[in-house]
């Protein structure tokens, strides 16, 4: 199959119904409905770190393991936009109701953060500085984010998928092709959020950056409605019982995995007795994705660093830009350069490297879905191994230059310094979290599309708890012994030794 294969078809896909055409002109729909959602999304996570030690007056440790917590509740929840789409309401209303709850969730963040708040002052933060009422709301308001998001995220890609059927013409590579394009426009999306969102709430305010985000999420809700006419919608669920095979289907899994540990024997063989043929073919599904979940969480601890550890390390370096006075770089804009490479590579990959494999492999995608989360997976443990060295390179030049006691002062040392690490991670994106959400889309029934892509989401989450009670225990147990690894003053901390044993730990997964 050539290149030209993956570009829009001129008619939609017979399998469609009227006035749901599917095919590309329905899935680029969904493409930029997904660049505009990023963007409102990232205007909150991408900067949360600065905002929990800036006006809530969190510690590091203690912001790092609350954006870890929240971003792992943000990928959790995916499974119940899922499971309520593909057993209850749809993919297309659960869609609606996400915009509806990222609106009020937004604009409560909009009016919180324009209540006059008190600054962080420069002392250990024991004591928070706002008040427990400001920070509990706050809490609360950011869960409905992660709400939201949990009825978008999962139902948006699967719905996207589905424009493409199996019964249509060259659906493996259009599908594959999709998931490529479709993080190609959500990295734009990272990108303005990072860059221009961190901007505005840095030097204009963080009622400004939030009023800018709830926009955002007006418009992306306006352009899913104004495409409603061309998507191919799967018929409305009415087995309510998936919801229930499905549990029953895990707790037969979880039972097998048990007794092939510790048994081996009738515990299994009974499960296949009280199982239907349905849940059976299930039970298997699950046994095939089980392994791959459990590898994937090592990669998922590694990108929680992007939005908590690498922006905190940002901030204490070099940021001016050019010789302009007072023009300095946000710390959270860096993370843009995780969305310029995804948005270099994409091309590249789609367009160069599968054709050029293809002929190698003879396989549609060019290599295996789990060759290409295996690469992935390589690449980040090398960004972990980088990211190391550039943190003992400034710990030194903070040495150097006498600044091990003063964290206010800027290290001499640039922030672009930082670039090489999160272009590895945008880069180990493209074959990963790529592979593994096609991989999950791939492997469940039909039915239940949008819960196998909550699955894979479900990996992030994990990451990010583990990553935060990795960073607690730590925290913790370093401290019983001299200076925390992750202590206030970044000058005395030890992150260099936190990303060595997250570089070990992916290079062990990735084998």
């Amino acid at each position: 199959m050539d290149s030209g294969a993956l570009l829009p078809p001129t008619e939609p896909s017979t399998t469609s119904k009227p006035g749901c055409r599917g095919g590309w002109p329905a899935a680029l729909f969904l493409i930029a409905v997904e660049f505009v959602e990023r963007v409102g999304f990232y205007g909150l996570q991408g900067n949360l770190i600065m905002y929990l030690t800036g006006p809530l007056g969190l510690s590091t440790a203690s912001a790092a393991a609350g954006v870890n917590a929240w971003a792992g509740t943000a990928s959790m929840l995916p499974l119940l936009g899922a499971l309520a789409a593909d057993s209850w309401i749809g993919r297309y209303r659960a869609i609606v109701a996400a915009g509806v709850l990222y609106l009020v969730s937004f604009g409560m963040l909009t009016v919180s953060s324009m209540v006059p708040q008190r600054q962080r002052q420069p002392q250990p933060a024991e004591s928070p500085q706002s008040s427990p009422s400001r920070a509990s709301f706050f809490y609360a308001t950011i869960y409905v984010v992660a709400l939201a998001q949990g009825f978008h995220k999962p139902n948006a890609q699967a719905l996207g998928a589905d424009q493409f059927p199996r019964s249509a013409p060259d659906s493996i590579a259009s599908r594959s092709s999709f998931f490529n394009w479709l993080h190609f426009s959500m990295s734009w999306g990272f990108i303005v959020a990072v860059v221009a969102l961190s901007y505005v709430q840095d030097n204009v305010g963080w009622a400004a950056g939030f009023g800018a985000s709830w926009v955002m999420m007006l418009v992306s809700l306006s352009v899913f409605l104004l495409g409603t006419g061309r998507y191919r919608v799967p018929e409305q669920p009415r087995d309510r019982r998936a919801l229930a095979r499905l549990g029953k289907t895990v707790a037969a899994t979880a039972r097998t995995w048990t007794d092939m540990v510790f048994r081996r024997g009738a515990a299994a063989m009974h499960d296949e007795c009280l199982l239907t043929p349905k849940e059976q073919e299930g039970k298997g599904v699950m046994l095939k994705l089980l392994p791959i979940w459990m590898t994937s969480v090592a990669y998922a601890m590694v990108i929680a660093q992007v939005s908590t550890l690498f922006t905190k390390q940002g901030s204490t370096m070099d940021r001016r830009i050019g010789t302009a006075p007072g023009l300095v770089m946000p710390p959270a804009a860096l993370q843009s350069f995780v969305g310029l490479a995804i948005i270099a590579s994409v091309p590249v990959y789609d367009r160069a490297f599968v054709p050029l494999a293809r002929r190698i492999t003879r396989h549609p995608s060019g290599i295996t879905m789990l060759q290409r989360i295996g690469a992935g997976m390589a690449i980040a443990s090398v960004a972990m191994a980088v990211a190391a060295l550039v943190e003992t390179a400034r710990l030194r030049a903070a040495r150097d230059a006498g600044l091990l006691d003063r964290p206010g002062v800027a290290v001499p040392m640039s922030l672009w310094w930082m670039v090489p690490q999160y272009m590895l991670l945008g880069l180990a994106n493209v074959f990963t979290i790529v592979g593994l959400e096609e991989f999950f889309y791939d492997q469940v029934p039909d039915e239940l599309r949008s819960v196998g892509l909550a699955l894979c989401m479900s990996i992030m989450g994990v990451g990010s708890y583990a990553s935060g009670v990795l960073v607690s225990a730590i925290d913790w147990a370093t401290r019983r012994t001299g200076e925390s690894w992750f202590s206030d003053n970044l000058n005395r901390a030890h992150l260099d030794y936190f990303y060595w044993a997250l570089a070990g730990v992916a290079a062990l997964e990735a084998r």
